[in-house]
């Protein structure tokens, strides 16, 4: 945790997450860092990402695996190289449905799926 984690308390402020993004044949941009042509992507079913979600989620939960090694290994977001860590954010920066789950999480805390224009994923709030 940085040393600014808890300096805003409550919805005011900006908070500080991990994610992991899996996208799908249904998101906007279907590329990504580890598949620039999208091939995999565009036979990506939304059902199929959140299975996979869902299964990466329970390693998490579970104390299988930690959350920066699945994501460094398995997320779509380029925030993948730093863990999925996507440093502190404000209301209004992010989709309305990745920052209201974001908000409504405390800190240490791992989302149930959250859908995006950019494909499902799980948040881990770290601030």
């Amino acid at each position: 945790m940085s040393l600014s984690s808890n300096r805003h308390g409550g919805d005011g402020g900006e908070v500080r997450a991990s994610h992991i993004l899996v996208k799908h044949q249904g998101s906007r941009r279907k590329a990504s860092w580890k598949d620039p042509e999208g091939q995999v992507i565009k036979n990506t079913t939304r059902d199929s990402a959140v299975s996979q979600l869902k299964a990466l989620r329970d390693d998490i939960v579970s104390g299988k695996a930690k959350f920066e090694d699945i994501a460094s290994r398995f997320s779509d977001c380029s925030s993948a190289k730093r863990g999925g860590d996507l440093g502190p954010f404000g209301r209004g920066q992010m989709q309305k449905p990745f920052e209201e789950a974001t908000y409504a999480l405390k800190v240490g805390e791992i989302s149930d799926i959250v859908d995006t224009d950019s494909g499902v994923h799980i948040i881990m709030r770290t601030g």
